[in-house]
């Protein structure tokens, strides 16, 4: 065997043990929304971009969407994109922020994905709502 198929073996395996690594370091949060990769392209969005967050899913029932931790202000960005939908905030119930609305109520949960995120879910038929006005 030659020295650069030994090198390239050598770069190999230190690429499978620090992988491996990672995905048994971060492995649980990775995964804990179930496929990363819509999450991570997010999170790069926001990081290279003005935008205050991003939505990285939506079906018939709900849009979930990615903003960053910003410590004691984290929903702010919640709250900014519901008001800008109509809603006003009431008051927060654990991890939920309730908004009110031509005497409705409206929940969105919110859950911390990373120490640096914040993913939260806004059920659809509060935007057709608007979407219908």
């Amino acid at each position: 065997m030659g020295k650069m198929q030994k090198t390239f073996i050598t770069l190999i395996i230190v690429f499978a043990l620090g992988s491996s690594m990672i995905i048994c370091s971060f492995g649980s949060v990775l995964f804990q929304e179930g496929n990363p990769l819509p999450i991570i392209n997010s999170a790069l969005k926001l990081q290279f971009s003005d935008s205050e967050y991003v939505q990285f899913s939506q079906t018939e029932k709900r849009s979930r969407y990615l903003s960053i931790n910003t410590g004691d202000r984290r929903y702010d960005v919640v709250k900014g994109f519901m008001k800008s939908q109509g809603w006003i905030y009431e008051e927060q119930m654990g991890s939920g922020l309730i908004f009110s609305k031509d005497g409705k109520e409206a929940i969105v949960e919110t859950r911390q994905y990373t120490s640096h995120f914040i993913i939260w879910d806004v059920q659809q038929a509060l935007l057709k709502s608007v979407e219908d006005t």
